[in-house]
């Protein structure tokens, strides 16, 4: 097997700064470049021939690759801005109310609690709970967001910033700044919607505030649709060249665990209301409103599952969560009060844990561990060195890998601490909020305290995680 020749200075040419330049080809092939060895000992490199930029590797050494971002589309064909970020806007939350207002209208009708119009009203007061604006009612403001109508009405909004991208002609056009300007204008249509939103449910029985729903209405556009614009025009890879290697590894990492502990949490969650089921099923028919009431409290509770999963995960975390004023569900305590009879808390644990909630604190740090062990896995497959070229991709038989840094794999570990407690911090601030002015005016669990333990248990547990992965990796066959 031909060897990887040594550099001028001496270094071998699996080096730390090989490495990077590695990364950069990784970095600018990821969209649009296709890699694949035709033999072990002879790569090919397959490009597109236009719009080609030549890495210098090492010494004598060159991958052509093609870089996202330079070609730019005719200019014929181009819808407006203005014009198709509001079809797209209109068309999303028109997709995201209809549901609300079916469920609703469906249970009203067959019960005979009014028609399509006290529906529809209804609804729209359902749809701006789901974007976090607090609902005024006689017994106070309704604030808990049922955050799978959430993740319904952010999936749109994603869906929406990529139509509206290809709309204009800028898909693929690398540009971060034409990504933000269709993001921003999504947003301001979107709160445009809210706001009138809140202006017809706003009155007798029903106080919205109009600011504070044009600025969640356009925060969540601007959020969600950036994300599916930065998509579709490359600007992420765009951005991604411009951030430390180990500051972006480690920003993915911190979401791969927080995803994992989320997991864990809706793992949990699903197997204690199967376990509770015959306690659920009781409190359904307890309603006695038939078939359609009970398909709605049903759909409720599904509606919220998404907030049980969040609350979870704060429990296996160690902090817990609150379901009313002087209440506490951690694994070490269980204090409970007077519960609404709805299906989602039949999986309420009944007391502490004991000596299995060891096992239970252990999940989260597993997680985190794989997460690391993952970041190491990936640092070591990105990219392999066969005749001295650095390639993009593995294939088997291929000659060892090229290593990564000591300073690189425990760096982005650590670094993934904070961005994993930052956005379970936030998942569990959006989960939670009051239901009236009652002791149910705390519930769901305490940002700070659920970021502040997710912080340190992912870093400690990602960097033991990703050392375990490079110290004990399985040596490369020659």
């Amino acid at each position: 097997m031909p060897t990887t020749p040594d550099r001028r200075d001496g270094r071998p040419a699996g080096s730390e700064d090989q490495f990077e330049a590695a990364e950069a080809v990784h970095l600018a092939a990821r969209e649009t470049v296709t890699v694949r060895p035709s033999a072990p000992d002879r790569p090919t490199v397959r490009v597109d021939p236009a719009d080609r930029a030549t890495v210098r590797l090492d010494r004598g050494n060159h991958e052509t690759v093609k870089l996202p971002g330079r070609r730019r589309p005719p200019s014929t064909g181009r819808a407006p801005l203005p014009v198709a970020a509001a079809f797209a806007t209109c068309w999303a939350a028109l997709v995201t109310w209809v549901p609300v207002v079916a469920v609703i209208g469906l249970a009203r009708t067959l019960e005979g609690q009014g028609g399509l119009g006290g529906a529809a009203h209804a609804g729209l007061a359902g749809w701006l709970l789901g974007h976090g604006v607090p609902i005024g009612t006689s017994i106070g403001p309704l604030g808990l967001a049922p955050l799978l109508l959430t993740l319904l009405a952010g999936w749109r909004l994603n869906r929406a910033g990529l139509h509206v991208t290809r709309a204009i002609g800028a898909r693929r056009s690398g540009s971060p700044r034409v990504a933000l300007l269709v993001a921003g204008m999504i947003g301001i249509w979107y709160a445009l919607l809210g706001a009138l939103a809140a202006l017809i449910v706003d009155g007798k029985g029903t106080e919205v505030s109009t600011g504070r729903t044009a600025f969640n209405f356009f925060l969540a556009g601007l959020v969600f649709s950036l994300i599916g614009s930065l998509r579709s025009t490359d600007a992420l890879v765009v951005t991604a060249r411009r951030i430390p290697p180990a500051l972006r590894h480690g920003l993915r990492t911190g979401v791969v665990a927080a995803l994992l502990v989320l997991a864990a949490g809706a793992a949990f969650a699903g197997l204690s209301v199967a376990i509770g089921g015959g306690q659920a099923a009781d409190m359904i028919s307890a309603y006695r409103t038939g078939v359609a009431g009970q398909a709605g409290i049903t759909l409720l509770s599904l509606a919220y599952g998404a907030n049980g999963v969040i609350w979870s995960a704060a429990y296996l975390l160690g902090p817990g969560f609150l379901l009313g004023a002087d209440s506490a569900v951690r694994v070490t305590e269980v204090t409970l009060g007077p519960l609404p009879t709805v299906p989602l808390l039949a999986g309420l644990p009944d007391g502490p844990m004991g000596a299995s909630g060891a096992a239970l604190l252990a999940v989260p740090v597993l997680a985190a561990m794989a997460a690391g062990w993952l970041l190491t896995r990936r640092l070591v497959n990105l990219h392999h060195v066969v005749d001295g070229h650095l390639v993009h991709g593995r294939t088997p038989g291929d000659p060892a890998p090229v290593e990564p840094s000591w300073s690189l794999v425990l760096g982005a570990a650590a670094l993934s601490g904070p961005v994993a407690g930052l956005v379970l911090g936030v998942l569990s601030w959006m989960s939670g909020g009051p239901l009236g002015d009652g002791r149910l005016s705390e519930i769901g669990p305490v940002p700070w305290h659920v970021a502040l333990i997710a912080t340190m248990v992912v870093t400690v547990s990602a960097c033991i995680g990703a050392a375990a992965g490079r110290a004990f990796r399985a040596p490369a066959r020659g």
